[in-house]
């Protein structure tokens, strides 16, 4: 069976890019999170894991396939509209931060980065927001009783650190690999509690500092032009002005 072919459209206002009708999945990087959070479970290192997502109604589903990998119970941070639009790793900071001084929490464990605008600033800001520790891009972490060691992966090969809890961890690919949700699972997964609240009953305020000017579709690409040889080559390139 052929695949559809999806196509990323650009808004008629040009605010944005159109969302409607798409699935959303977890990020990679999130879902080895998950998967890590799960493993301290199963060795009896934490007590609970608590999978938060925000986002529309859709994100639930998202939510939903964490409860199946193994993950508790889950919470719904509902953003809509425009504060959804504009949703940075600024807000989603500010929103992990809340729910962790409300969930009394000594472990947050999340993707190193997101897949859609590759920003790689949430970890990074939820702990300075808490003022708690961070091991980023960790490729492996073992917790010792109330401190977690953590090997970073680096430019220059691996560095291993070791951080006082409670503290952010940001997952990496080499971290582990993630398990496949068993259909037992997805139908326990259902039955799992998911709260719902908004950013205010958090306190959280989701003005954003970045404002986007213009969402363009990029240029079309020309079609290309075979040459015989290096002179028509150069010949072409100096009638472009390239050369």
């Amino acid at each position: 069976m052929q695949k559809k072919k999806r196509v990323i459209r650009v808004k008629p206002d040009n605010t944005g890019v159109v969302t409607d009708g798409v699935k959303h999945s977890m990020n990679p990087f999130c879902e080895i999170a998950v998967e890590e959070a799960v493993r301290l479970k199963e060795k009896k290192l934490v007590q609970e894991v608590v999978a938060v997502s925000c986002g529309p109604q859709q994100v639930q589903e998202t939510i939903r396939t964490a409860l199946a990998m193994g993950a508790d119970r889950g919470i719904h941070v509902e953003v809509s509209g425009k504060d959804y639009d504009s949703l940075g790793p600024l807000q989603v900071s500010k929103i992990l931060a809340a729910l962790a001084k409300k969930e009394e929490a000594s472990l947050i464990i999340l993707g190193k980065q997101a897949i859609d605008d590759d920003c790689n600033q949430t970890g990074q800001m939820t702990a300075a927001l808490l003022d708690w520790p961070q091991g980023t891009f960790a490729s492996e972490l073992v917790i010792e009783g109330d401190k977690v060691k953590v090997v970073r992966e680096i430019d220059g090969g691996l560095e291993t650190i070791k951080l006082n809890m409670p503290v952010v961890v940001t997952a990496d690919l080499r971290l582990n690999t993630p398990r496949y949700a068993t259909l037992p699972n997805i139908m326990k997964a259902k039955k799992k509690k998911i709260a719902n609240m908004k950013p205010g009953d958090l306190g959280v305020d989701m003005t954003s500092r970045v404002e986007v000017l213009r969402v363009d579709e990029p240029p079309q690409r020309q079609a290309g032009v075979k040459v015989e040889s290096v002179e028509d080559l150069v010949s072409k390139l100096k009638e472009a002005g390239r050369i």
